[in-house]
């Protein structure tokens, strides 16, 4: 296995990326795109990052402002009879393992958790972005991953166990989660604003969401002040066991011009292999990813799409495995009824069309067989998709796309969900 943000080697997964990909001379380029792509070069000459480093909340190494002690919590309803148990590894991470039941007096599935109290640092800069959890799980396909904060409430513990349902108990913000399968740690982030201080103690599940009300929202206020962390199996029988390095609070990103905020930077002009800027709005949440969320440094007002799509620096990079995943983009859920056609991230062109010549269910065997969105010969728009003798695959505008990795089945085109996000081009319309 391959660290988050790398490719992994082959025959296992996404074959390493190789040589340095060859600088694109603006020359190459159509008139209009050239000229997009210098204005853009000059404009991110000026800009600059205005972001807000990630807040470590909790930390298993031993911290002193980010330790806490965890303890597991069982259902106590009427005889549950979940298991559970919590501790800390050696090596810098908790490790949370049991099996969720039916309570018998209920016929419903209990919980399990574990919790921490204390005084946690102030993340109130982060309201814009995500809470964020490095973690692993050999239970990825368990559905019943959550995680909550207490804030605001005299009585964190009382909060977190009533939901808002009974008299006093708002200030406890929860929200679902999932971990992709593999054997390394992932970070999964969980946008604030799906978080709810309105959800059931029976089964987990909001009563009301941040979007239909906004008082169940957390604010800048709540998250300055959390006094509790909590992670949980619950409402999904089954086996769950989670290990878990860091909770952190991460702020959105932007680039600011002229003191006017903008979505992202461009790639300097001697790295930037793209035709023009990516898309504004990318499709399956992509554009949330604000960061590049690469290993090698780059301009950190750049987002992942164009660090990975655009960036020549990151060539040998691909974007997170099972991004696709990822509880903010969840691919799957956004699919098309049918065909679903994938989209340029930059200029818009079709550049696969999913499943043809195949099921659903077998496409997405083959992507979560190998962590990114994956095509056979069908399904590729040939005249828009290119490859290089290295195997690496671009669009006919230049954007870099992904990796041909060809396996025992044929051909197969490994592709990064954020550089095929786009939306669809519109004769007559640049789109910048």
């Amino acid at each position: 296995s391959s660290p988050v943000g790398s490719s992994p080697v082959a025959p296992a997964g996404r074959a390493g990326r190789g040589t340095a990909r060859g600088q694109r001379a603006s020359s190459d380029l159509e008139p209009m795109a050239a000229i997009a792509w210098l204005r853009s070069a000059i404009c991110v000459a000026v800009a600059s990052a205005v972001h807000a480093d990630p807040v470590a909340l909790a930390t298993f190494d031993g911290s002193a402002s980010t330790t806490f002690e965890w303890k597991a919590l069982l259902d106590p309803v009427m005889g549950g009879r979940s298991t559970g148990t919590w501790r800390v590894d050696t090596s810098g991470f908790g490790a949370f393992d049991g099996e969720v039941v039916d309570v018998p007096s209920l016929q419903a599935p209990g919980f399990i958790k574990a919790a921490a109290d204390g005084k946690f640092p102030d993340a109130s800069d982060a309201i814009d972005g995500a809470l964020v959890l490095m973690v692993r799980s050999t239970t990825p396909g368990y559905a019943g991953f959550r995680v909550s904060f207490a804030s605001g409430t005299m009585a964190p513990s009382y909060a977190c166990a009533g939901g808002g349902s009974i008299p006093l108990s708002r200030g406890c913000f929860k929200a679902k989660f999932s971990v992709p399968a593999g054997e390394d740690f992932v970070e999964v982030r969980i946008p604030f604003d799906k978080f709810s201080d309105r959800w059931s103690p029976a089964t987990g599940e909001q009563t009301a969401t941040c979007a239909e009300d906004p008082s169940a929202c957390p604010t800048a206020k709540a998250l300055a002040g959390i006094k509790r962390l909590e992670l949980w199996a619950e409402g999904v029988d089954g086996k769950a066991h989670l290990e878990i390095r860091s909770v952190s609070a991460a702020g959105a990103m932007r680039a600011r011009r002229g003191g006017i905020s903008d979505a992202t930077a461009r790639p300097p002009t001697q790295y930037n292999s793209c035709a023009g800027p990516v898309q504004k709005a990318l499709r399956f949440g992509i554009s949330g990813r604000t960061t590049p969320d690469v290993p090698v440094p780059v301009d950190p007002a750049e987002s992942l799409a164009e660090a990975i799509c655009c960036d020549n620096r990151t060539k040998v990079f691909a974007e997170p495995q099972f991004l696709y995943q990822a509880p903010d983009i969840d691919l799957y859920a956004n699919l098309e009824g049918g065909v679903t056609t994938f989209y340029d991230s930059v200029c818009g062109v079709p550049l696969f069309r999913a499943p043809t010549s195949r099921t659903l269910a077998e496409f997405k065997a083959d992507t979560d067989e190998h962590g990114w969105p994956s095509f056979r010969t069908e399904e590729v728009v040939h005249e828009n998709v290119l490859k290089d003798a290295d195997g690496f695959v671009y669009s006919s505008c230049g954007t870099h796309l992904g990796s041909y990795l060809p396996d025992q089945h044929g051909p197969r085109w490994c592709m990064d969900l954020s550089c095929i996000a786009g939306h669809p081009k519109r004769p007559g319309i640049v789109i910048l």
